[in-house]
This record gives C-alpha cells, sequence and structure tokens, in this order.
C-alpha cells in the first residue's frame, strides 16, 4: 500500500438524519473515500484534531474510527495512525455501508409512506451489540470453529482455554486474583445460583437479598428451595447491620446494586466479608456490570477482599459486557464449596457450550475484549451524559439514582405513585421501560422508572426524555 499524507483540506459534510453521530461521521469518511478525496494509504486527520474541525465530542470521532476499522475500510497502526485500507475504494463505490443502518424510516421513505412513530427501548442491561468489532467477533469463531470438534459435554472440568483467559481478565479488571482452576462456567447466572443453593445446602435456609432487587436471581434462588428474606438497601446499597445471624447468605450486587445503582462503599465491603467469614455465612456477590464505571474510581470486588476467598462466591457474566446470547457465565466459590458446587453443576446438567467457551476465550486471548470495553465504555459514558443532561432540562430538581456505573440509572418518582401505570402508558407510546416497583418482593416501596440508556443513541435522548416528562407530568398532576 502506498503511503499518502493527510489532505488538510479534507472537509466532512456530515448527513443529516437521526442516526447516532458516530454512524454520520463514518458515513462521511465513506463518502469522501467514494468521492475519490480519499485513497488507499491516505492518512484520517487524529480523532482530536477532527474532532475540532467538527465541533463534536472526540469519542464520537473515536467511535466513528472504530466503526470503520471494524468494517474494514481503515487501519489503524501504532506509529502510523489511522489509513485508508487497501480496498476501501472499491467497497465505497458499491456503496458497502460501515453499518447495519435502520432500515424503517428510509424504506417508508421510498415508498411514499407515512413513517411510524419513534420507538425507544429502554430495557435495562441490554448491551448495544452493534459495537462488538465484527472484524474481532468473526476472528475468535473462526478460531474456534477451527479447533478439533468437542467429543463431550464440556463441565466443570471443561473450558480450559476460557479459565485460563478469564483468570488473567479478572486480574486486570477487577482485581481477583485466582487459578483457573477456581473458575467454572455455567450457561448464567440463575444456573450459577442454583449449584450454590445445592453446594451450600441453602435449602429450606434464609438468604437475605436485596430490596428492590434482581427479580431472575431471586426467582432461582427460591425455587431451589432457599427462604428468601428481603433486606431494604439504601442510598449505600445492603447495609450489613441490617443482616440476621439465621442468614446463611446474603446476595448483593456491591458493584452496581441492582437496580437502584448504589456502589456499596468500601467498609461496607470489608465488614460484609469480615462477618461472613467470621460466622460461615456465604456471601454471593454478582458482579454483572462491574466493568462499566464513569468518572469513579474502581472498587474492590468482595472477592479480592481479605478473607473473601473464603466465604465470598463471585459470579460474572458476558450478558452485559458482549451479549446475552453467548448464555455464559464464571463463577469464583468460596474454596471449601469448590468441588461440591462443580459436583452440582455436573448432576444439574447445566453446562455452557464447549464452542462458545472457546470463541469467547479467542476473543479474550486476542485484545479485544480490552478494546471492546474501552470502545463500549467512552459509548456508554456519552449516552448516559446525554440521558442525565436531558432529564435536568426537563425535570426541575430531578432524582437520579445510579448514575456512577452499569447501563442504567433510575428516574425516582414521589411515594405512592403508580410508576406500573406510568410505564405501561409509555410503552404504549413508543417508550420501553419497566417500573422500579416491578423489582420489589413487596408491594411497598420506592417508586420510579428504570432507564437502560445502553442503546440509546445521544441524538435520541432530548426526544424520549420529553415524552417520559410528558407521560409522567400526567399522571402526576
Amino acid at each position: 500500500m502506498s503511503r499518502h499524507t493527510h489532505n488538510p483540506n479534507l472537509a466532512l459534510r456530515l448527513p443529516l438524519s437521526e442516526s447516532p453521530l458516530r454512524h454520520r461521521i463514518a458515513e462521511a469518511i465513506v463518502e469522501q473515500i467514494r468521492s475519490g478525496h480519499l485513497h488507499p494509504g491516505d492518512a484520517l486527520p487524529s480523532t482530536r484534531t477532527l474532532a475540532t474541525e467538527l465541533a463534536v465530542a472526540r469519542s464520537s470521532v473515536v467511535d466513528a474510527y472504530d466503526e470503520l476499522a471494524a468494517a474494514g475500510y481503515v487501519v489503524a497502526r501504532s506509529g502510523s495512525g489511522t489509513r485508508v485500507a487497501a480496498g476501501a475504494d472499491s467497497a465505497a463505490a458499491v456503496g458497502a455501508a460501515s453499518h447495519v443502518p435502520a432500515a424503517t424510516a428510509a424504506t417508508a421513505t421510498a415508498r411514499g409512506l407515512r413513517r411510524p412513530p419513534p420507538t425507544w427501548d429502554l430495557t435495562p442491561g441490554q448491551p448495544d451489540t452493534t459495537l462488538i468489532s465484527t472484524t474481532d467477533w468473526r476472528r475468535a469463531w473462526r478460531a474456534a470453529a477451527a479447533a478439533p470438534v468437542p467429543t463431550t459435554s464440556a463441565g466443570p472440568g471443561g473450558h480450559t482455554e476460557l479459565r485460563l483467559a478469564l483468570s488473567g481478565h479478572l486480574r486486570r479488571t477487577r482485581g481477583i486474583v485466582s487459578s483457573p482452576d477456581e473458575l467454572i462456567i455455567v450457561p448464567g447466572v440463575a444456573s450459577a445460583l442454583r449449584a450454590l443453593t445445592t453446594a451450600a445446602g441453602l435449602a429450606g435456609r434464609d438468604v437475605a437479598f436485596e430490596e428492590p432487587g434482581y427479580a431472575e436471581a431471586r426467582r432461582a434462588l427460591r425455587q431451589s428451595g432457599a427462604r428468601m428474606r428481603s433486606v431494604v438497601v439504601d442510598t449505600d446499597g445492603l447495609d450489613p447491620s441490617s443482616l440476621w445471624d439465621t442468614d446463611a447468605a446474603v446476595y448483593c450486587t456491591p458493584a452496581h446494586q441492582y437496580p437502584l445503582g448504589a456502589r456499596l462503599p468500601v467498609p461496607r465491603r470489608a465488614q460484609l466479608v469480615a462477618e461472613a467469614a467470621e460466622s460461615g455465612r456465604l456471601l454471593i456477590e454478582d458482579d454483572y456490570d462491574g466493568e462499566f464505571r464513569y468518572d469513579v474510581s474502581a472498587l474492590p470486588a468482595m472477592r479480592s477482599i481479605d478473607g473473601g476467598r473464603d466465604c465470598v462466591a463471585y459470579i460474572g457474566t458476558a450478558s452485559k459486557v458482549l451479549t446475552p446470547s453467548l448464555r455464559l457465565a464464571w463463577m469464583l466459590p468460596p474454596s471449601a464449596l469448590r468441588d461440591p458446587v462443580a459436583e452440582a453443576v455436573t448432576l444439574s446438567g447445566e453446562t455452557a457450550c464447549a464452542v462458545t467457551g472457546l470463541a469467547f476465550a479467542r476473543f479474550i486471548e486476542s485484545g479485544a475484549l480490552a478494546r471492546h470495553l474501552a470502545r463500549a465504555s467512552r459509548t456508554y459514558s456519552a449516552r448516559r451524559s446525554a440521558l442525565v443532561g436531558a432529564l435536568r432540562r426537563h425535570y426541575d430538581g430531578v432524582d437520579l439514582s445510579g448514575v456512577e456505573a452499569g447501563l442504567h440509572l433510575v428516574l425516582r418518582l414521589p411515594d405512592g405513585s403508580d410508576d406500573a401505570a406510568i410505564a405501561t402508558d409509555l410503552g404504549r407510546r413508543g417508550v420501553t421501560l419497566p417500573s422500579l416497583s416491578s423489582f420489589l418482593a413487596d408491594s411497598r416501596g420506592p417508586r420510579g422508572l428504570v432507564c437502560g440508556y445502553a442503546r440509546l443513541p445521544e441524538t435520541q435522548a432530548d426526544g424520549v426524555t420529553a415524552l417520559i416528562a410528558d407521560v409522567t407530568r400526567r399522571h402526576l398532576a
């Protein structure tokens, strides 16, 4: 590939559309390639320079470059910047897009039909799968497909490559030091909880559970025979002083309490671990989206605290990191429970797909997961900021919680509000989100709307917030 210098006269014209800004920047660069203003080998401006020229956030330009790289339009090499890839001109000439376009509006316009009303899915815990590099994704699956065909089910003793990759990932991102042999791979958080209930003999015993809390986890524990005891959380999450001596186990989400979003302070984490280590209580740490935090420092996982190895069952999942469709989760049981948990998983038959596990291992080993987390964190941070800003413009004295981490926040409503009716009304008007009361085991408790922003483009934040504000005010009037 011949090397060219960047044309300082390159002027991008961003298309006028409702597409996310990163898509429009990528489309403008593809148009420059199509028109011949950019050629294979040409260097693109630095992300900082182009952001200044376009008067946009640098993160949007970074995301656009990532999108172009994933589509094969550009290549980025250390020391040589980002350049137009070989063959990019041919791809642009035949109209190959850098992303999958939203077809509904374009199709309706082309056919002369009335444009359908906008819809927004703000369901919490749903990552944006379009942020995954298709190049990295396909490479990982090609590597998995090239391996020998598995001859047996991948039980607790399987997934060797994935357990090795996850051991390094947890050490780098969550400060958890573990050997691959300690990890057990399962097809989901519910599977992990069922195995823990059996291994720890929790059937018929009290399990302290956050209120409000993660309904699927509560259901899995209850169906396994545990006796659920709701513990109301406060603005800092679960309070250790609210536990009873009869609590055989505690389920909590310390990184980002689900759904209120509190980050459990270090003193509470340390107290929970110390008391569990002394009493023999099991701590179940569901770290469902601990990789995502914004403008705050990372807090240590309870498993990484002194004594955590002996009393904390750590659970992580690929659902929020990449996609729920992988059906992959992992757990680090306390040392004494490792073999009983492995036996429970074997007896249950709830094993994860070996090929899927190998593909995910290759995704981690190649550095693709680290790149994806960096890219996704930038995007989610920008979307969170856009939604928070829009909510503050449309609401006087808005009460928000959970904005420091994760993929969702909570718009708090006055006590006694019929948040379920508000959520239902919003659903009829194109906004899908759950009410805060739907996470309660008891009808009494806080009220609000749980708003996931991972799949909400910045350009759409104001529109959806205006609709939420209008519906909410009508119900509260």
